[in-house]
C-alpha cells in the first residue's frame, strides 16, 4: 500500500512539473513572439509581425485605379502610403488601427487562395476583409442590432443576389481573438469563423460594377469604419493549377498539373521550360525554341496566370503549325513587359496582347513587373478576344482587321488557319506561367 502510493504521488509530481514547464515554455513562447505569426505548412505570412512590410495604403476602387495614369497612381499610392504608415502601426507582434484613415492592403494580388487570419474587434467594432479588392467578408460587433449585426461576422455583406448573411453565428464575445479561415476559388467564397462553417461556397459579388463577376484577381484588404482594430496570423496559400467549381462544369480542362518535372500534355522545348513550384518557368539558358501542345485546337477559351520579369518578351502562339514562326504562320498574342525603356519606340501591334502585326491592344493593363497577371483567351472562329486582369483589351475580327491588308504590311497567312497546336513563343528571356486550363468550344 505504501508502495503504490509512493508510485502515484511520483507520477503526481512528475506530470505536475511537465505542466508547469509547458506553460512556462509557452508563456516565454507567447511572449518572445516566437510562434506567433509562423505560417502553417503550405502557408506564407502576410504579415511578419513586426513592420509593414509587404502591405500598402489604399487608393480608390480597382476600377478607380484602372483609370489611373501610371504616374496619377504612384503619386496616389504614395500618399496613400503615408496615411498608413500614421494609422496602422504594430502592436505586440499584431496590426493595430487606431479608427483614424484607410484600410491596408496587400502590396500585390491574388486570385484563388485560402486565407487564415486572426482578428479582435472592441465594443462596436466594425470592419471586414476585402477579396479581391471587393466588399467584403463582414466582421462586427454583434451587439449593433440596428444594423443587422446580430446574425455574426463572416457574412458576404455586400451581395444583393446572393446570400449575404452567415449561416449561424460564431463570434467570440467582443475582445477577444476570432480566427477565419476563408476559400476563395473562381467567384465562390466559404468561410469559416472560429471553426464553424458561416458561409458555404456562395458566389462573391462585384460590389464596384455589378454587371461584371468578381475581378479575376486584385489585392486583399483589411477594411477600416472608424473604429480600433487588431489583426495577427495574417496567412496564405495560393490555389494554383486546380479548376473551379465552375470551370469544371463549364468543362475546362488543366494543361498544366503543377507537378514538379512534369510536362505531359505539351511537346517542343521541354528543357528551356522547366515544371518546378507549381509553375511553368522558362528558363532560356538551359534552351532555346517554343514550348507546344500536344494537341491541337481550333476555338477555345483558355485562361493562365503568368509573371513577367523586367523587360521580358514571349507570346501565345495560337492555331500554329510546329516548328514556324507563330506570329505569320499561326497567329502570336504579344506576352511582353511593354513598360521597359528598351520597348519605348514599339508599334501598336507589339504590346502586351496585340495580334502581333495585325491588331492593337488596349494598354495600361499589365500589373507591375513581378506580379501575377491573369488572362484569358477567347478564339471563337475568326473572333478573337483577350482579356487582361479582368479588362478586355482585344475584340476583334482578324478577317475584317487584315483587309484589304494587315497592319504591318506583311503576310499573316496563319490566320486563315481553322486549328493548330498552342505554344509559349520564347524569345530569350526569363518568366513564368500557371494555372493553365482550357474550353474547347464546338
Amino acid at each position: 500500500m505504501m508502495k503504490s502510493t509512493s508510485k502515484s504521488n511520483l507520477l503526481l509530481s512528475t506530470v505536475s512539473v511537465l505542466i508547469v514547464l509547458v506553460c512556462l515554455g509557452y508563456a516565454a513562447t507567447s511572449a518572445e513572439g516566437r510562434e506567433l505569426n509562423r505560417p502553417p505548412k503550405g502557408f506564407v505570412a502576410l504579415f511578419n509581425g513586426e513592420d509593414l512590410t509587404g502591405w500598402k495604403g489604399l487608393v480608390g476602387s480597382p476600377k478607380s485605379r484602372r483609370e489611373m495614369s501610371r504616374e496619377e497612381l504612384a503619386e496616389a499610392q504614395a500618399k496613400a502610403d503615408e496615411d498608413m504608415r500614421v494609422n496602422w502601426k504594430v502592436v505586440d507582434g499584431a496590426l493595430f488601427f487606431n479608427g483614424k484613415g484607410h484600410s491596408l492592403c496587400t502590396a500585390r494580388d491574388y486570385s484563388d487562395f485560402e486565407m487564415l487570419v486572426d482578428w479582435k474587434i472592441e465594443k462596436g467594432g466594425d470592419s471586414g476583409i476585402y477579396l479581391r479588392g471587393s466588399p467584403q467578408v463582414q466582421i462586427w460587433d454583434t451587439s449593433l442590432r440596428r444594423v443587422g449585426a446580430q446574425v455574426g461576422s463572416g457574412g458576404l455583406y455586400n451581395n444583393k443576389k446572393g446570400a449575404s448573411k452567415p449561416d449561424r453565428m460564431a463570434d467570440r464575445p467582443v475582445g477577444q481573438w476570432n480566427t477565419f479561415r476563408i476559400i476563395m476559388k473562381g467567384e465562390k467564397m466559404t468561410v469559416y469563423l472560429n471553426g464553424i462553417k458561416v458561409v458555404n461556397n456562395v458566389v462573391m459579388e462585384n460590389y464596384w460594377e455589378r454587371d461584371k463577376p468578381i475581378y479575376p484577381s486584385e489585392q486583399i484588404e483589411l477594411q477600416s469604419h472608424g473604429s480600433r482594430l487588431y489583426f495577427r496570423n495574417v496567412f496564405i496559400r495560393e490555389i494554383t493549377n486546380e479548376l473551379a467549381e465552375q470551370e469544371e462544369a463549364d468543362g475546362f480542362e488543366l494543361m498544366f498539373s503543377g507537378k514538379d518535372n512534369d510536362l505531359s500534355g505539351w511537346q517542343g522545348n521541354t528543357k528551356g521550360y522547366v515544371a518546378k513550384d507549381g509553375m511553368i518557368v522558362v528558363e532560356p539558358e538551359l534552351g532555346g525554341g517554343n514550348l507546344y501542345t500536344a494537341k491541337e485546337y481550333g476555338d477555345f477559351i483558355m485562361r493562365f496566370e503568368f509573371k513577367l520579369t523586367p523587360g521580358a518578351n514571349n507570346g501565345l502562339g495560337i492555331r500554329t503549325p510546329l516548328n514556324v514562326n507563330a506570329a505569320y504562320e499561326g497567329m502570336e498574342l504579344q506576352i511582353l513587359d511593354n513598360t521597359a525603356d528598351k520597348y519605348k519606340n514599339l508599334k501598336p501591334y507589339q504590346f502586351h496582347g496585340s495580334i502581333y502585326g495585325v491588331v492593337p491592344a488596349k494598354v495600361g493593363f499589365l500589373k507591375p513587373v513581378g506580379d501575377w497577371n491573369y488572362e484569358e483567351v477567347i478564339a471563337r472562329g475568326k473572333q478573337i478576344t483577350v482579356k487582361l486582369n479582368g479588362t478586355t483589351i482585344v475584340d476583334a475580327d482578324i478577317e475584317k482587321a487584315s483587309t484589304p491588308k494587315t497592319m504591318d504590311g506583311n503576310e499573316h497567312p496563319g490566320l486563315k488557319r481553322d486549328k493548330g497546336f498552342i505554344a509559349f513563343c520564347g524569345h530569350g528571356d526569363k518568366l513564368a506561367f500557371r494555372s493553365l486550363r482550357i474550353k474547347t468550344l464546338k
